[in-house]
């Protein structure tokens, strides 16, 4: 170790404020680990109160039906056409790699194990973030700011069982369908541009699908969207209920909203694709012991 030289006051001046901002900084996240981690435990309070309610007392159909059309039906839409799109896109860009491997008739069982087993239920829960969890926060937000919450709570109603639950239910429920449809829709746009447009070979394309991609992938797929569903209604409606005062509370509370889903949803498909792997490992140990 060297030893310590005299200093003037300058080099005292500037090593004062190497710790100070040092200070500053371990200070600063250190509060973003607090505030990361009682978000945490506010949302985990959240949960717990809408799992509480969803099987204290059934939504009223007044409540679940719109849910459901916004959900659902105003989804589909973009959900197909961005599945379209991506089928296509997978097509392009695998085309000249398997062609210079000579596995272009391979071509159909890479996009569509792709699809099925990930980006179909990736797809549709970012689709469904960004239209439907954005708006529950903005709506919720809305009627936070305008103190609606607080009086459906003067009237006696509890606003966690008549705002919340319906649209959780409505994300769980019809996003497996939405998963469905991107993964029909990309399947179609990859099966025409690599047919249709790069020539080849209708039968090997087919079969190779039938034989790559099976019910258990099929399976994963939907199972995962059925979480994604969930976390994106139990984010967006927690950002909506805790918004802060103002239009620009609101609009935060929508960013954040699809923001924090996204980031989660790829955190619960990573943590879901190794619990599914050990799973397959288990049931089917011949074939397991290729994942691993």
């Amino acid at each position: 170790m060297s030893t310590i030289p005299s200093s003037s006051p300058e080099e005292f001046s500037l090593n004062g404020g190497t710790t100070e901002a040092l200070h500053r900084w371990v200070s600063d996240w250190g509060e973003m680990v607090v505030d990361a981690l009682v978000s945490l435990g506010d949302m985990a309070i959240f949960a717990g109160q809408l799992f509480r309610w969803m099987f204290a007392a059934r939504p009223s159909r007044g409540t679940m039906l719109p849910n459901l059309y916004h959900v659902g039906v105003l989804s589909l839409p973009v959900v197909a056409l961005t599945g379209t799109f991506i089928g296509m896109v997978l097509a392009v860009q695998s085309i000249v790699q398997f062609r210079n491997l000579g596995l272009e008739s391979r071509l159909g069982a890479v996009i569509n194990m792709s699809l099925v087993r990930e980006l179909g239920p990736v797809l549709a829960a970012t689709m469904l973030a960004g239209r439907v969890g954005s708006a529950m926060a903005a709506v919720l937000g809305t009627m936070r700011v305008t103190e609606q919450i607080d009086a459906l709570i003067s009237m006696g109603a509890n606003p966690i069982h008549y705002l919340v639950v319906p649209r959780f239910l409505a994300c769980i429920l019809l996003i497996p369908a939405l998963t469905v449809m991107a993964d029909f829709m990309g399947i179609v746009g990859g099966y025409f541009y690599s047919v249709v447009m790069l020539d080849i070979d209708h039968y090997q394309y087919l079969n190779n699908s039938r034989q790559f991609v099976g019910g258990w992938d099929f399976f994963t797929g939907i199972f995962k969207s059925i979480f994604f569903g969930g976390t994106i209604a139990i984010v967006s409606c927690y950002r909506g209920f805790h918004c802060q005062a103002g239009a620009e509370g609101v609009g935060r509370a929508a960013t954040a909203a699809f923001v924090f889903s996204f980031v989660l949803i790829l955190g619960v498909d990573l943590i879901l694709n190794i619990l599914l792997d050990a799973i397959y490992a288990a049931i089917w140990p011949m074939q397991g012991a290729k994942l691993f």
